[in-house]
């Protein structure tokens, strides 16, 4: 079975440059051909991850399946949020976003998407956008390429039965993906790897006042923002960093936004046999 887009080729190209001293790839919206997304598909949140969470160390200049910021004219960043949804911290952050007209990115685990589907259907009917942020948070890295894409698929699927979309990007638990997986399911599934650029660390739980500094001061035009909605202090250090970001003049874009593809929220999505 295959969920497609309508309209959009299943295939896109994208351009990568490494940013020297930086061991990242920083990706121009033009190098993006618009593209999209074909997907195969073949009781409580889960809990809040406490492992280290790392930038892979093999992002190589040129590697195109591989996102970690982008190169903006102008300035604006996308706020995304895994791990999710939590039935008590994602609805009061959905209230802070919609009070702000700002749309961000969620990387949704499956088995959370399952227990609360609701609530994935109103993220969707506020125009945010969905990723894919697998299954159950395994790492990703000690996974067969086999076990890798199901992890994919079975979230991917649950995602479009809540909601009818599909996810066009993902994430891996704790950055944990290397260079080959990433290439694997770039060209399997056609999804890039949206890693960051600004992290701040929310998930070592440091105090909202600290998450909020961390990512007002590190944000660049076309940062790509990671934070957890799984953490109530992260959650609680939204109002003041939305707000802080927009008194520095940015703007806010979901990950498909920022890559310059059409906008997620616009797209219909078909199963087919």
């Amino acid at each position: 079975m295959h969920i497609v887009h309508a309209c959009h080729p299943h295939t896109w190209e994208v351009g990568c440059k490494g940013v020297s001293g930086m061991g990242k790839s920083v990706c121009s919206r033009r190098s993006f051909l618009g593209g999209a997304a074909a997907v195969t598909l073949g009781a409580g949140p889960v809990a809040a991850f406490d492992q280290p969470i790392a930038l892979p160390t093999d992002i190589t200049s040129g590697d195109q399946a591989t996102v970690v910021a982008v190169r903006a004219r102008s300035a604006f960043v996308a706020m995304t949020f895994d791990d999710g949804p939590h039935p008590r911290h994602t609805p009061i952050l959905l209230d802070m976003l919609k009070a702000r007209g700002i749309r961000a990115t969620f990387y949704l685990i499956g088995e959370n998407v399952v227990r609360y589907p609701a609530l994935v259907r109103r993220i969707v009917e506020e125009r945010h956008e969905i990723g894919n942020h697998t299954w159950s948070h395994p790492f990703l890295t000690q996974r067969s390429p086999s076990q890798v894409i199901a992890e994919l698929d079975r979230t991917t699927l649950a995602i479009f039965e809540a909601t009818g979309k599909a996810p066009r990007t993902m994430r891996p638990p704790y950055g944990a993906m290397n260079r080959r997986q990433r290439l694997m399911v770039h060209q399997e599934r056609k999804m890039p790897t949206i890693l960051w650029s600004v992290d701040p660390q929310d998930w070592q739980r440091p105090g909202s006042s600290v998450v909020a500094r961390r990512i007002i001061s590190a944000s660049r035009a076309g940062a790509i923002v990671l934070a957890h909605d799984i953490h109530g202090p992260t959650v609680r250090a939204m109002p003041a960093t939305l707000d802080g970001l927009r008194s520095r003049g940015f703007d806010f874009v979901t990950v498909s936004q920022a890559l310059g593809w059409r906008d997620w929220s616009d797209i219909t999505f078909k199963r087919k046999v």
